[in-house]
């Protein structure tokens, strides 16, 4: 999400999505019960709110999108359950992680709050796509060569505007706030990402020695 954007962008404008009853499947670490992300979030949208054309993210749905399994036409209910049971033997060797939230990242599609540090999270990634390619024999969605950058998006855009007077707004950092990660989250959405009709299907614990 650098260098800074010089213009904000519609995400949706030409993004293919789901229609009404179509499922996707993702792998979430959900922050909506931790209070300090809660409340770094809405500093974060107060400071937006006088900008139009942005799309916050609901405090009940901030999440650190961990990897897109597929669709519900390809993982049946079945397999999403065979993937939370193989998710468990997996993460139970991991332990809960530290992380710190307040550096703010700029995409010309999206703004969201940096999660550090990496690599512990990079950790259970990859154990949530290890257990997405076993059970469903596909990898997923992957992103390319691009180093995986953990971050909870606090508003998407949805216009097209200057990015300079945003990021005057917001800053680069705001005061930090640490939260501890002890779970993943199956979650279903159904239709359009921007509608957030989520549907949690199972959580899988992190229950490894620190």
């Amino acid at each position: 999400m650098s260098p800074l954007p010089a213009h904000m962008t519609d995400r949706w404008r030409t993004r293919e999505e789901p229609g009404p009853g179509q499922g996707t499947i993702y792998w979430h670490m959900l922050m909506g019960d931790h209070p300090a992300a809660g409340e770094l979030a809405q500093a974060a949208q107060e400071r937006l709110a006088d900008f139009s054309g942005m799309h916050m993210t609901p405090a009940k749905w901030l999440h650190i999108t961990t990897h897109v399994a597929g669709s519900t036409d390809e993982i049946s209910d079945d397999r999403q359950q065979e993937m939370l049971a193989t998710a468990k033997s997996l993460l139970a060797k991991l332990p809960p992680v530290d992380v710190t939230l307040g550096r703010i990242l700029y995409h010309p599609e999206a703004i969201a709050v940096a999660v550090d540090p990496v690599w512990p999270l990079t950790r259970i990634r990859e154990a949530v796509r290890e257990t997405t390619l076993k059970v469903t024999g596909r990898e997923g969605q992957t992103e390319g060569a691009a180093p995986w950058t953990p971050h909870m998006t606090i508003a998407y855009s949805e216009a097209e505007q200057p990015a300079g007077p945003i990021i005057n707004a917001l800053g680069r950092e705001l005061p930090t706030r640490q939260v501890t990660i002890n779970t993943v989250t199956l979650v279903v959405q159904r239709g359009a990402e921007r509608l957030w009709d989520w549907h949690p299907v199972g959580h899988v614990r992190l229950t490894g020695h620190r």
